[in-house]
């Protein structure tokens, strides 16, 4: 039988990023051949795929990367079946990779990322980076979906990895704690809209229109009844746009007041929940 040399084992298993003993097999089927021995694995992650493809994703992960010098960044949804593998440490190191990925690399869409070749090792595809993980964990994995900003950035993920905020601002610089603040604000207020500017028309005229009924059900002259209908409109746009909401580490500002003290605009924020609609 070829002997196998742990340096063998070793190269095979950077090359694949496959597990030791799984290398060391793959090596030996192959007759110490490297090469043959990368099909092999291949080939075995393809049939791992395979029977998992058509299983359903429901469980998951948000991912976020920054790179500050290229002021670029991505946050990403990948999901997984089940909860201990969206805890699994190959999964969480997936997800970051390719978060990564989507930031340097600039995808159009999830069949275009799929097809890129891998940041880390352009030998490979990323579907063929996610297959490993695949072959190794048993469970169907697929990036669900991801959104990519340029400028300055900041990011917050839950502690639970299900929710995760990925926020743009405009301003000379910004304090990374900040940032970090507000997405935490974020993520537990889950704000409609950044801007009073960016909710939709018709959402506003239809809060308009449940606040005027409210205020004339009261009977009051119609004077009034507008006056009481502006207030309920006001209220409802400082419970929920970010920049009118109270923030949620000092009520007595907001966080629209506490930006510009920053010398800061919000120009938009992206909020993913692992299995809400996109």
């Amino acid at each position: 039988m070829t002997t196998i040399s742990a340096a063998a084992v070793d190269q095979l298993r950077k090359r694949t990023g496959m597990q030791m003993m799984k290398c060391k097999a793959a090596l030996i089927e192959a007759n110490g051949d490297m090469e043959k021995a990368v099909e092999i694995l291949r080939k075995q992650n393809k049939d791992a795929v395979d029977k998992v493809v058509h299983r359903e994703t429901a469980e998951g992960r948000i991912a976020v990367f920054i790179d500050p010098a290229q002021q670029v960044g991505a946050i990403l949804e990948m999901r997984c079946e089940t909860t201990p593998a969206a805890k699994n440490e190959l999964f969480a190191q997936l997800a970051n990779d390719l978060a990564r990925h989507i930031a340097l690399k600039a995808p159009a869409d999830v069949d275009d990322l799929l097809k890129q070749p891998f940041v880390d090792n352009p030998a490979q595809t990323v579907a063929e980076r996610i297959s490993e993980v695949v072959g190794l964990v048993r469970e169907n994995m697929k990036p669900q979906r991801f959104v990519r900003l340029t400028g300055l950035l900041g990011s917050y993920v839950h502690h639970d990895q299900t929710t995760g905020v990925l926020l743009q601002v405009e301003g000379a610089s910004a304090d990374p704690t900040l940032l970090r603040d507000v997405c935490m604000h974020i993520v537990a207020k889950n704000p409609v809209a950044a801007r009073p500017e960016d909710v939709p028309p018709a959402v506003v005229a239809k809060e308009k229109d449940i606040a005027l009924a409210q205020a004339a059900a009261t009977g009051k002259p119609a004077n009034i009844v507008e006056k009481i209908a502006e207030g309920k409109l006001k209220t409802w746009f400082a419970e929920n746009v970010l920049v009118e909401q109270p923030f949620v580490k000092d009520e007595t500002k907001t966080v629209g007041a506490l930006l510009r003290a920053a010398g800061l605009k919000v120009v938009r924020f992206v909020r993913m929940k692992v299995g809400e609609l996109s």
